[in-house]
């Protein structure tokens, strides 16, 4: 069935989509906050940033003085820290019903275990989730889910839609059966336009996970772009930062109205608040702004949440406290040297798996999840910086198929290489323009050794050549597991101290 047809289905057989009536307490204002891409983030970051109490101390307060609010979650509230890897996401959810959030929508990381985990956590959530272009029908998740919400506020009806990410090339293959991805653009417009004109709801606010300008598209630039009946934009998947502003948080859609697009980075750091003149729909721009997650709030700390995370806590203290190595330097998560570092890990876990040589490692910078302090590791640290349920393997494959591996890397714009590899691609064409591998130029028809991860070799990320490599070797444990006996083997008398050299770079 063509998915313009599908959609049309769909929102016929849910024209009674949950509507919520809201006592008229506010002067014809709606306050909406925003998170996305809190990543597990439940206490603050090394750098004492974000950390859900403080949020609460933000979202008490703005609600205080205006009860109508609408708390949105756009995606990837879990994956990222310990509270994730011990106890799946559970902590997470009871968290956000704490804060009282009021909608949601799936990330690809709310994936990561599989459906019947993300089922058990909805079943925990008291959010009501929204997808407006997964067709669930028959899956285990249909019945936490509805296309769209209208919620009516002080006289005005504001409907709410969800659109995700198309799972295939990112989320791992049989994590998430029974989903089926409907097109994005086509599903946004088609019932936003039905919001608009059946319902007759006076905005449209399209909760999505797709990434501000992300490839491969769709992303919120052109979503935004292609709409006539979408008003406001609240964003995540990219991680990035829209300051207000800046001209990012504006986009002309295909009616030659603005629309207004934002987002929060990641780890909860930042809030969006938009505020909209429920008088004024479609004369006067929302107002945007974003609130710093910070020290400053911890005076004012609700905590009665302290008897909700504590059960969690335990077990994410004593690994947090287990040390296992040094380093001699900070190592940013973005930054060269420990891109370096885990290639090389990788390079060498691949040569003790194989029995044999092995020509080079690959790994996406996406697998890096934190960075690592200058001085004590620990056990956690390294969890939390690699915490995704992936094995490292080796494949042959064919030189070209490989060459077409170091495209897709360039695409995002490089990702990790072992030592003894230099790749040059050009930014404009995304290709790369110069690949050496041990001293010599990449060989289209030589086999190579390749040492990965599973979910690379898989497919994800985009990185469909490696598929048609024959694997050879593969790991029984979990990439984190592997690098803690690395790290311990190898760093008893010496601290981390990786090169800083970039290897796969921007041609000048």
């Amino acid at each position: 069935m063509p998915v313009k047809n599908d959609i049309r289905t769909r929102i016929a057989a849910v024209a009674a989509a949950i509507v919520m009536t809201v006592p008229v307490l506010s002067a014809g204002e709606l306050v909406i906050l925003q998170t996305n891409d809190t990543h597990s983030q439940l206490d603050p970051t090394d750098k004492n940033l974000g950390g859900i109490q403080r949020r609460k101390v933000v979202v008490d307060s703005i609600r205080a003085v205006n009860p109508d609010l609408l708390l949105i979650d756009a995606g990837d509230a879990v994956q990222g820290t310990l509270f994730f890897t011990l106890y799946g996401g559970e902590a997470e959810m009871k968290m956000m019903n704490a804060l009282g959030y009021d909608y949601a929508i799936l990330g690809n990381h709310d994936f990561d275990n599989g459906v019947a985990p993300l089922v058990e956590n909805l079943k925990h959530s008291d959010a009501k989730w929204i997808s407006t272009n997964y067709d669930l029908s028959g899956s285990p998740l249909q019945p936490y889910f509805s296309p769209y919400a209208i919620r009516e506020v002080d006289g005005k009806k504001i409907g709410i839609i969800g659109i995700n990410l198309d799972p295939k090339g990112m989320i791992s293959e049989g994590n998430y059966d029974g989903v089926v991805y409907l097109d994005g653009i086509k599903a946004a417009n088609a019932t936003a336009w039905h919001l608009k004109h059946n319902e007759k709801v006076d905005m449209v606010i399209a909760v999505t996970h797709i990434g501000y300008d992300d490839v491969p598209l769709p992303s919120d630039k052109e979503l935004a772009s292609k709409s006539e009946d979408i008003d406001i934009i609240l964003g995540g998947h990219s991680h990035t930062v829209i300051k207000p502003g800046s001209g990012d948080e504006w986009v002309t859609n295909a009616a030659g109205r603005k629309v207004l697009v934002t987002q929060n980075g990641k780890s909860g750091l930042l809030i969006s608040q938009v505020t909209v003149d429920l008088d004024s729909i479609g004369q006067k721009l929302p107002e945007y702004k974003q609130i710093a997650i910070d020290s400053r709030l911890d005076g004012r700390i609700d905590h009665s949440l302290d008897s909700i995370l504590s059960p969690y806590r335990k077990g994410v203290d004593e690994m947090m406290a287990l040390k296992i190595g040094e380093s001699a330097m900070e190592l940013g998560s973005d930054g060269a040297p420990l891109l370096n570092f885990l290639s090389d890990f990788v390079l060498e876990r691949g040569k003790e798996l194989a029995g044999k040589n092995v020509d080079l490692a690959l790994l996406n910078k996406g697998s890096i999840r934190r960075g690592l302090p200058k001085g004590a590791i620990t056990q956690g640290q390294i969890i939390t910086m690699q915490p995704f349920d992936n094995r490292i393997l080796v494949e042959e494959i064919k030189g070209s198929d490989l060459a077409a591996a170091f495209d897709v890397m360039a695409l995002r714009g490089g990702d990790g290489v072992s030592r003894g590899v230099e790749a040059v691609f050009d930014p404009a064409t995304h290709k790369c323009v110069s690949i050496v591998i041990n001293g010599k130029p990449l060989d289209p028809d030589a086999t190579y050794r390749v040492a990965t991860i599973d979910y690379l070799a898989n497919g994800g990320d985009y990185m469909e050549p490696l598929k048609r490599g024959t694997v050879i070797a593969r790991s029984p444990a979990i990439v984190y597991n592997d690098l803690i006996d690395h790290i311990r083997k190898n760093y008893r008398k010496r601290k981390i101290n990786p090169p800083a050299a970039v290897r796969m770079r921007q041609q000048d």
